[in-house]
């Protein structure tokens, strides 16, 4: 059974929004400064390198290092490509077409991303499947560490 608000709850509710002033918002943009997405695909990079070093060393084969640093590839060659059609897009005026466009990279990753997967096994020889799977997962976590360290942002927030 559904639990229904009563009036009076989503009035209390409404009646703690309190929208920023304009030196709130400020202060809050200082706090909280934007990543940049060229950063994060360039610390994407240098982890999938270092995945691949480290698929190399830990199996003692090099086919895993470049296994787990195409898997690493099949990450970076897309984000990069993303974040170079949304910022060209960026500036666009219109919500509605900015939203579009944003879609619309998304879903040109994402083709991207399978086709580097699906020509892997004929362009890297001795694919280990667990090692290019390593790379990518291991390369796409970074979005997560980059938004964790970024400058001026307290934990508590």
């Amino acid at each position: 059974m559904k639990n229904i608000p009563s009036e009076a709850e989503i009035e209390d509710e409404e009646s703690d929004f309190k929208p920023l002033t304009a030196q709130e918002a400020q202060e809050w943009r200082r706090r909280h400064p934007p990543v940049s997405i060229w950063k994060v695909v360039v610390g994407q990079a240098l982890v999938g390198l270092l995945v691949a070093l480290a698929a190399w060393l830990l199996t003692g084969r090099a086919s895993a290092g470049w296994s787990a640093g195409y898997g690493a590839l099949a990450v970076v060659v897309p984000a990069g490509l993303f974040a170079r059609g949304v910022l060209r897009q960026k500036a666009t005026p219109d919500p509605r077409a900015a939203m579009a466009g944003f879609f619309g990279w998304e879903i040109a990753k994402i083709v991207l991303t399978v086709a580097l997967l699906a020509a892997a096994p004929r362009l890297v020889p001795d694919l280990s499947w667990l090692a290019l799977l390593a790379g990518m997962v291991v390369t796409m976590k970074t979005y997560w560490v980059a938004l964790m360290v970024r400058p001026g942002v307290r934990k508590t927030d």
